[in-house]
C-alpha cells in the first residue's frame, strides 16, 4: 500500500515552508491506526455499551471524543510529550463534568475506556509490535464484553411505593404484605422497608428490594400484574 501511495502521489514529494507536503510512511500509518482505532471504539460503544443503555447522546460523545483524542495524540506524538501528554489528557478529559448533569459511573467508565483506547493506539511507538497492539485492544473488548454480558453478580434495585393497605404493615403480616405487593407489581421482592406512615390518609412509604433481571422478565411476560405508583 505504501508503494501504491507513492505511485499515485509523486507530485507531492516536496515541501512547503520547510514542511513536507506528504510523508507517505506517516500518512499510511495514520490511516491504518485510525481505521483500527475506530473499529475498536465502535465495537465497544455501539455493540457493547449502546444495547444496554440506549443512550444515543453518549454514543455520539464517545465516538467524537475518540476521534479527537486519537488525532490529537497522533499528530502531536512527535513533539515528544508522549507519556506525560497522555496522562495529562486522562486527567483533563477523565474529570469532565457536563454543566447540565453529572456523568453516571458507567458512562464515566466508558469515557475512560474510549480515551484509553485512543491514547494507546495513537502513541504506541515502534517498540510496540502490531501484534501487541491488537492483543491489547482485543483484551479490552473481551473483558468489557464479559462484564456486560456475563452476570457475575445480580444487581439489586429498589423502588419506593405509596402503599394503601396500612392494615398489613404489622410485623406478623409481613409475608402477606409481600405477597400483595408482588401480585400488584409483578416483581419478585427480596425484602421491604417501611418508612413514613400517614394514618390520616391510610398510606405508608414502602421501599421494595428486587433483582433487576426478575423485574424485566415480569415486565415482558403476558401476565404482568398491575404496577404500583412510585
Amino acid at each position: 500500500m505504501e508503494a501504491f501511495i507513492s505511485g499515485i502521489l509523486p507530485v507531492f514529494k516536496s515541501t512547503l515552508l520547510g514542511i513536507p507536503i506528504i510523508d507517505q510512511t506517516s500518512f499510511l500509518n495514520l490511516i491504518i491506526r485510525f481505521a483500527f482505532n475506530m473499529l475498536i471504539v465502535v465495537v465497544a460503544v455501539r455493540w457493547l455499551y449502546y444495547p444496554k443503555t440506549r443512550r444515543k447522546d453518549y454514543l455520539f460523545t464517545y465516538i467524537l471524543i475518540s476521534v479527537t483524542i486519537f488525532l490529537l495524540c497522533f499528530l502531536l506524538e512527535n513533539v515528544k510529550l508522549q507519556l506525560g501528554f497522555a496522562l495529562g489528557l486522562f486527567a483533563i478529559f477523565g474529570i469532565i463534568r457536563y454543566r447540565t448533569d453529572a456523568i453516571p459511573i458507567k458512562e464515566m467508565t466508558y469515557l475512560f475506556l474510549v480515551i484509553g483506547i485512543s491514547v494507546i493506539n495513537a502513541l504506541a511507538n515502534k517498540k510496540v509490535s502490531y501484534t501487541e497492539l491488537v492483543f491489547t485492544n482485543l483484551i479490552i473488548l473481551v473483558i468489557t464484553f464479559l462484564l456486560e454480558r456475563v452476570s457475575l453478580v445480580r444487581h439489586e434495585s429498589t423502588k419506593n411505593i405509596d402503599y394503601d393497605r396500612i392494615d398489613l404493615i404489622k410485623t406478623d403480616k409481613r409475608a402477606e404484605m409481600i405477597r400483595d405487593l408482588e401480585e400488584r407489581t409483578g416483581i419478585r421482592i427480596n425484602k421491604i422497608e417501611i418508612g413514613r406512615i400517614n394514618f390520616l390518609r391510610d398510606t405508608a412509604k414502602i421501599k421494595i428490594y428486587y433483582f433487576e433481571d426478575d423485574a424485566e422478565a415480569a415486565f415482558h411476560s403476558d401476565d404482568y400484574g398491575k404496577s404500583a405508583t412510585d
